[in-house]
């Protein structure tokens, strides 16, 4: 093993939204002080309770992901286990997001509210 997942960082135009929209979605604490990122204008950090870090930085000029168009392509999504997939799909899209697809397996593809691509899935 070289290293161990520490963070996942998001490109958006608001950082702060988006870490409400995944605190809403994961739990956790936005903007806990941790000496391992930066916070303040730019950048919002969300620890969640799994202890997955995601991070969020201010782009100027932002531009989501088309998915599935490649013009502008997803560059990374995340799956989420979900133990009622109609409950989970009722919460996400009061919490903003946009549903982009369902396939035949029951995955239900998502654009969070900055357009990241986000996926859920029936444990």
């Amino acid at each position: 093993m070289i290293a161990d997942l520490q963070c996942v960082v998001l490109d958006c135009a608001d950082p702060t939204a988006l870490a409400d929209f995944y605190q809403a979605l994961l739990g956790g604490t936005v903007n806990q002080p941790d000496r391992r990122w930066a916070l303040g204008d730019g950048w919002a950090t969300l620890h969640a309770p799994s202890g997955l870090v995601l991070a969020f930085q201010r782009i100027a000029f932002y531009q989501p992901p088309t998915w599935p168009d490649p013009t502008r392509p997803q560059q990374f999504h995340l799956d989420f286990g979900v133990a009622d997939l109609d409950r989970a799909h009722e919460r996400v899209l009061a919490l903003g997001a946009r549903l982009l697809t369902e396939d035949e397996r029951g995955w239900r593809v998502y654009a969070d509210p900055a357009g990241h691509p986000f996926c859920l899935i029936r444990h």
